[in-house]
């Protein structure tokens, strides 16, 4: 019987051949602009793996890093990352290729700039739902629970030898196993391959420090924000919506522990939490994050057919097996110095947001 734990080493052996001859090459590796312990592990296991054949690689991403916890396994396993804003222009010749691990190109600010800049996309390793933004050389999209376990499976099947006495490793089997934690809600919502993935992690990882990355603390302002979100809550039918108003981008990371937070509270099963993003060069974006318990739903289906695409055809946002996300570009609208039309703009799209999705399940009148 298969159990889904067996190894997939076919695409192990795709994966190596695809960087067959690239000694030499430095490659970005793209995270969403808003990276989780998911996509940051996943980013760093590929930096590791492929310096074992010449390649370097960047960590890179488009957004911040706000998430007391993210901060916490950056800093705690001295992680190397680099942030890429939206007016930052990229060298055209510091890449040779683009690796997507943890997305697939929908949910990062720095495809287009990538792609004018002629980067080939050699990779995706994701574990949401198919996208089509990117045609890749390589490709492993797996229904799992977390991306982590795809790239551990990888180590495991010999893409690199761990060894519990490297400090190195230590910290990147910690960061892994950090990585499968967080994305299957403690293992609740983990599939066959999570808890293997997990086991053969457990002679390299650091215990405390897994611990200690585990437990920080909330800020002030993140406390504030689950008020709002509990403040400004509208139940229908098992689903909450709630919009917090406007937040700084440093806040951001806040909108996923609301709505981790809402789905606690009985009777519901999918909470949506959203709120207009402010970013430092003045670009604002409605950013906005779903968690749900209903088996039945599928946040990726829900969220595309709720929002629907962009002019250019892409997707305003997708999801997985219990969560999902979606980022608006406010354009020519962002941005007002003028306290009265900010609330107009805001009492605007709340309202329309909250429109969508409820009409989505068949509640007219909102």
């Amino acid at each position: 019987m298969n159990t889904g734990c067996e190894g997939d080493r076919d695409k192990l052996e795709q994966f190596v051949k695809m960087l067959e001859g690239r000694k030499g090459e430095r490659h970005a590796v793209v995270m969403q602009d808003f990276p989780d312990p998911d996509a940051l592990s996943c980013a760093w296991a590929y930096r590791q793996i492929v310096a074992g054949m010449g390649i370097e690689a960047d960590m890179i991403y488009g957004g911040r890093i706000s998430h007391q916890e993210n901060l916490a396994l950056i800093n705690l396993l001295k992680m190397e990352v680099i942030a890429i804003t939206s007016d930052q222009s990229l060298d055209k010749d510091r890449y040779q290729g683009s690796v997507f691990v943890d997305n697939q190109g929908t949910t990062s600010n720095l495809v287009d700039r990538l792609e004018k800049n002629g980067v080939p996309v050699l990779a995706i390793i994701d574990h949401h739902a198919h996208q089509d933004r990117l045609q890749a050389l390589f490709t492993d999209i797996r229904s799992v629970g977390a991306c982590a376990s795809i790239l551990t499976d990888y180590i495991s099947l010999g893409a690199m030898s761990l060894v519990a006495s490297n400090l190195q490793h230590k910290y990147l089997a910690t960061a892994l196993m950090h990585g499968i934690i967080s994305e299957t809600s403690s293992m609740i919502k983990a599939q066959p391959i999570d808890f293997l993935a997990a086991a053969r992690l457990q002679p390299f990882y650091d215990n405390d420090l897994l611990v200690e990355i585990l437990h920080q603390q909330r800020s002030h302002r993140g406390m504030e924000i689950i008020r709002m979100a509990l403040e400004n809550r509208e139940i229908r039918e098992g689903f909450c919506l709630s919009g917090v108003g406007y937040l700084r981008a440093s806040d951001r990371d806040s909108i996923p522990q609301a709505a981790d937070f809402l789905l606690t509270e009985e009777t519901v099963h999918t909470a949506i939490v959203f709120g207009i993003v402010t970013h430092s060069n003045g670009e604002e974006v409605i950013s906005g994050s779903l968690r749900t318990t209903k088996s039945a739903l599928s946040p990726d289906t829900f969220i595309k057919e709720g929002l629907g695409r962009t002019t250019t055809g892409a997707f305003y946002g997708g999801g997985k097996a219990s969560a999902g996300g979606f980022e608006i570009p406010l354009g020519f609208l962002s941005g007002s110095e003028d306290e009265d039309l900010a609330k107009i703009k805001w009492e605007t799209y709340n309202a329309k947001i909250r429109k969508k999705f409820f009409s989505s399940i068949g509640i007219e009148g909102h």
